[in-house]
């Protein structure tokens, strides 16, 4: 991953197209390459199937999403530290923690003005 000043995001935000979005995941997160592919090759084969757009459209706000989270180191991190809290803690905790991570995406999605639903 790339580094970047003091709190500064790694790259800025690109727009929300396919293209756009597979460049800064091969930019920030290489490793999240093949699941970008697989997941769109699934969402343009949904779409075709019920042509509709709504599986491409939930793929590109996921997407839009998770690169805004990612080209941001500390909210990065932040997100690791509390998937894992709720993967490895007690009930109490997987609530404290699941709640965290829904503000986190929430933020991410209204950032990035796209709905993922």
């Amino acid at each position: 991953m790339t580094t970047s000043a003091a709190g500064q995001p790694l790259i800025p935000q690109p727009p929300a197209t396919v293209a756009a979005l597979r460049q800064a995941v091969r930019q920030i997160t290489p490793a999240a390459l093949p699941a970008f592919t697989r997941e769109l090759d699934q969402a343009a084969d949904q779409s075709r199937q019920g042509s509709d757009l709504a599986p491409l459209q939930r793929f590109i706000a996921q997407w839009a999403a998770y690169v805004y989270i990612q080209r941001q180191p500390g909210l990065s991190a932040d997100l690791r530290r509390w998937e894992e809290r709720a993967a490895s803690g007690d009930a109490t905790q997987a609530r404290q923690a699941a709640s965290k991570i829904g503000r986190i995406l929430d933020r991410a999605h209204a950032a990035v003005g796209l709905h993922s639903r």
